[in-house]
């Protein structure tokens, strides 16, 4: 009991009070108390936002590794969340979108871009699509669109001032109503990967053996790829451009579960969800009064993760 208490009000920020209040808040809702607008305006649709954030994160970087076959895949490093990010800005911006459900479209459009050029470039020669032509590609998108959006923002003080730290990754101030518009294309896009679960198994062993097992190869990667651009799309339009949950999360699932891409995808989602929670917890507390945005939290554990992945795979090869 001791131990749920001080979760719960670790997660919510009311750490002066008992469990029973914070239940209390819910059962029975007292507008007028300080501490039940706190727990059920602030905190609750923080908690909530960040779960869902990393859940879908996780799971899009999973879908990315076994379409590519690049370990280091997700949707930071192959530009999908700067494409989306890109439109988002221009869309808030320039032409003055406020509503969620614009921004999710343009968010979900600005990641469809951005990934088809990545896969478009990526598959470019007799070859096809390599990893190493595909993290190329990526990197290079990433890049663009990173430009662009900076461009776009110092041409407009204003601009500046009303993205820059949403752009940073953040939670922080989200409504519960900015979850349920983004929380339809979320669902969508993770039912998609559930079900393309066992498809990825076959997949991972390479497009010639499963062509050979009498897989849709082209099929399976389009599908996927729809998972995977509503996924970071909705992510992106809700708290910005979190990165490295996609890139970490995948391979400590595989360490725990194996490959079975119908456990690893399920994991991912729940992982994924406990690592942004509890680095948005990390956020509030690291640097007390001031905050730090959960997207440098999950920068700050993700840059020595990625190194340890790039030189494992390099060694591999």
């Amino acid at each position: 009991m001791l131990a749920a208490a001080l979760v719960c009000s670790i997660i919510f920020g009311v750490t002066d009070i008992p469990l029973a209040a914070i239940v209390d808040s819910f059962t029975h809702y007292d507008a007028a108390s300080q501490q039940h607008l706190v727990i059920q305006t602030t905190r609750l649709p923080r908690a909530l936002i960040a779960a869902a954030v990393g859940a879908c994160l996780a799971v899009a970087g999973a879908v990315m590794q076994v379409i590519t076959r690049n370990p280091i895949a997700s949707p930071s490093i192959f530009g999908v969340n700067s494409g989306a990010s890109f439109m988002v800005v221009i869309a808030s911006g320039w032409l003055g979108f406020s509503g969620m459900h614009s921004l999710v479209l343009f968010a979900l459009a600005g990641a469809a871009i951005s990934g088809a050029i990545v896969f478009v470039l990526g598959s470019i020669g007799r070859d096809g699509m390599t990893p190493i032509k595909i993290t190329l590609a990526g990197s290079s998108i990433a890049a663009f669109f990173a430009s662009l959006t900076q461009g776009f923002m110092l041409s407009s003080g204003k601009m500046f001032d009303q993205v820059l730290v949403w752009l940073v990754g953040s939670v922080a101030g989200r409504s519960m109503a900015m979850l349920t518009s983004v929380l339809p294309y979320m669902a969508v896009g993770l039912l998609i990967a559930l079900a393309m679960s066992r498809h990825l198994n076959v997949l991972s062993m390479g497009d010639e053996i499963a062509q050979t097992l009498g897989q849709r190869t082209a099929m399976v990667k389009w599908l996927s790829s729809a998972a995977v651009i509503l996924l970071a799309g909705a992510s992106v339009a809700v708290a910005g451009p979190i990165a490295f949950v996609g890139v970490m999360i995948p391979h400590i699932v595989r360490f725990l579960v194996g490959t079975d891409y119908r456990w690893v995808i399920p994991y991912s989602a729940v992982l994924g969800a406990i690592l942004l929670v509890v680095a948005d917890i990390a956020s509030r507390y690291i640097a007390m009064p001031k905050e730090v945005p959960v997207g440098v939290m999950t920068a700050v554990l993700g840059v020595p993760f990625f190194v340890y992945i790039a030189r494992k795979g390099r060694r591999t090869a």
